[in-house]
């Protein structure tokens, strides 16, 4: 499964790269800010994509909306430090399809992927 990872930090990119590699997930692309996460939409096809809220140029709320208005139904992991109920509202009715809060541990963001794939699977129709 392809997945794009945006966020700003470079050590928070290197620790969910290192967790989706021990998970074995091997095709991974990354993006520094909402803005460049969009063009690597575009060129790279990602299957799911880990999204951090707070970034310069185009957080990723800016991001989310955008990707979902452009007809995007790519899954979105929101990986953030942002717990507040009212935020993580915010971002379901955004169009994300999970949320995790800042710091995890590798068990609880392979939990979310599962869980999220998990939902995608199920045919229209289908209890939850």
């Amino acid at each position: 499964m392809k997945v794009l990872l945006i966020d700003d930090s470079r050590t928070m990119r290197n620790i969910q790269r290192s967790v989706l590699g021990q998970l074995g997930y091997t095709q991974i692309d990354e993006a520094g800010d909402g803005q460049e996460g969009l063009a690597k939409v575009a060129s790279y096809e990602p299957e799911l994509i880990l999204l951090d809220w707070n970034m310069p140029v185009m957080d990723g709320m800016s991001f989310l909306t955008t990707l979902r208005k452009q007809g995007n139904k790519t899954p979105v992991i929101m990986v953030t430090t942002e717990a507040e109920k009212s935020r993580v509202i915010e971002a379901i009715k955004a169009g994300v399809n999970n949320y995790l809060v800042k710091p995890f541990t590798p068990e609880i963001l392979a939990e979310r992927i599962k869980q999220t794939m998990d939902r995608l699977k199920k045919p229209s129709g289908a209890a939850a």
